[in-house]
């Protein structure tokens, strides 16, 4: 283990962030961990990680020699992404994931992959629009009515609600098949509980708080079907 806290890990990729959401990410996850090139990020955003994992295929030499070589951790093999390498290398009650969307999707595709394969933690990914994590298998939000609140599988997944527009009860979820993009609060709560963890939750970026604050909550009631 490269980084152990008892405080939120923020975890920089090398994508296109702004100092807006970086600084908002480390808000509530204020140890900086950079996954290879986003120490550049880091860098030229004015922050000195505390640790670089990854790789190491995409570190400029300069940023290296700024960062010294305490700082510096390689992790030589090729079966997983940078990110995972940082998520298998860090120990905290909180991790925002922050550029790791919006340049290529082939990366932002990845990225939500290896939300799911560590769907066990507490992992956020934060882009410059929208927040999305892992639902666990009861969640409880507290979002304003009309937000927008979607939901995307990466497996076969059945669920409940209360709260949202349109209910999900019933319907069998997979990514070939019904997703969930684009519903909406109805109420000044939401509850859903799935099958399994392999739902996607997406809101906007302004619900990253509520978002925070759900997955740290105890497991809440599950939602009754439709009608119940």
């Amino acid at each position: 283990m490269i980084v152990r806290s008892t405080d939120g890990v923020t975890i920089l990729g090398a994508g296109e962030t702004s100092p807006a959401v970086l600084a908002e990410a480390l808000i509530h996850a204020p140890v900086l961990v950079a996954a290879d090139g986003g120490a550049g990020r880091a860098l030229a955003l004015g922050h000195m990680p505390r640790a670089v994992i990854g790789d190491l295929d995409s570190l400029a030499e300069a940023d290296a020699r700024a960062i010294g070589p305490g700082r510096i951790h390689r992790i030589a093999e090729q079966e997983t992404t940078d990110f995972d390498k940082c998520l298998r290398s860090v120990r905290a009650p909180l991790v925002l994931a922050v550029g790791f969307t919006g340049a290529r999707l082939d990366h932002e595709l990845a990225a939500l992959s290896t939300l799911v394969a560590h769907a066990r933690r507490r992992i956020l990914l934060l882009g410059p629009e929208d927040v999305a994590f892992v639902a666990p298998p009861s969640l409880r939000l507290a979002l304003a009515p009309g937000t927008r609140l979607s939901l995307f599988p990466f497996g076969r997944v059945r669920g409940t609600s209360a709260g949202l527009r349109w209910p999900i009860d019933g319907i069998a979820f997979a990514p070939g098949g019904r997703i969930g993009t684009s519903n909406e609060v109805a109420g000044p709560e939401v509850r859903l509980s799935f099958s399994a963890r392999r739902m996607l939750v997406l809101l906007p970026r302004q619900a990253l708080g509520a978002a925070i604050a759900a997955l740290a909550a105890p497991a809440a009631p599950a939602a009754p079907p439709a009608g119940g």
